[in-house]
């Protein structure tokens, strides 16, 4: 029997939901930002640069960016942006590099050089967020592998 107190008993329960809900939370969250750029996924690695300007944030949706540039490599920064969010605030995940719509929904037409395309979208983006059920769910036997000592079903 424990000598903590109805309410304290309560309130340590309670407290250690808050943690593994948050914990589901976040896991679900880079599981997705790890799916939008799989190099075995849908997102295509022709140099990289494509995949290396996914941002992750909990202010805003990273801008599109205009200029031409060659992405850092900044994964472990988005993954500590989102390990850090909390409950109930909303991870904002998105592409910088200025032809990441045309790359995911696809381009028909002539581009500012006057170039022809006739391009189909990859959806790289729709499908880690179809597949958003199932990822919650993945995430949340992990986290109950961890909290209950087992090891988590793959």
């Amino acid at each position: 029997m424990s000598n903590l107190s109805f309410a304290a008993q309560i309130s340590d329960w309670t407290s250690q939901e808050k943690e593994r809900i948050e914990a589901v939370f976040q896991t679900a969250s880079e599981a997705v930002f790890n799916e939008m750029t799989d190099p075995g996924g849908r997102v295509p690695r022709v140099t990289g640069n494509l995949a290396r300007s996914i941002v992750a944030s909990v202010n805003e949706m990273p801008p599109i960016r205009p200029e031409k540039i060659d992405y850092p490599d900044t994964e472990q920064v988005s993954i500590g942006v989102i390990q850090g969010a909390e409950l109930g605030q909303t991870v904002w995940i998105g592409f910088q590099a200025a032809y990441s719509a045309r790359v995911n929904y696809g381009f028909v037409g002539q581009d500012s050089l006057g170039r022809l395309y006739n391009q189909a979208g990859r959806a790289f983006i729709e499908a880690a967020q179809q597949r958003w059920p199932q990822i919650v769910a993945e995430a949340e036997a992990k986290v109950r592998g961890r909290s209950e000592g087992g090891s988590p079903q793959a």
